[in-house]
């Protein structure tokens, strides 16, 4: 499996406050990212998997909501997570 919980643990401990902190929105944006990540690599080998598509494209509009309300609400939270995740905003 590409996603364990160890793996779920170094990204919640990277980018929230601690490796207990799944509900920040910082944590929840890294996790959307390495998922995302995960399943572009996929769709390269396999450009006919639909259902697949369909959830990269929820899970890319997942992080945008969560992104534009941490533009929304702390600006500053926002620029430090798109700095640290090398997202283009």
């Amino acid at each position: 499996m590409y996603l364990d919980q160890a793996k779920k643990q170094e990204i919640f401990a990277q980018y929230g406050k601690d490796a207990k902190d799944t509900g920040s929105a910082e944590s929840q944006i890294a996790l959307f990212t390495y998922r995302i990540k995960h399943l572009t690599e996929h769709l390269k080998q396999n450009h006919k998997d639909v259902g697949t598509a369909r959830s990269l494209t929820k899970l890319v509009g997942r992080r945008r909501k969560m992104l534009k309300y941490l533009y929304e609400n702390d600006i500053n939270r926002y620029r430090a997570i798109v700095k640290a995740l090398g997202l283009r905003k």
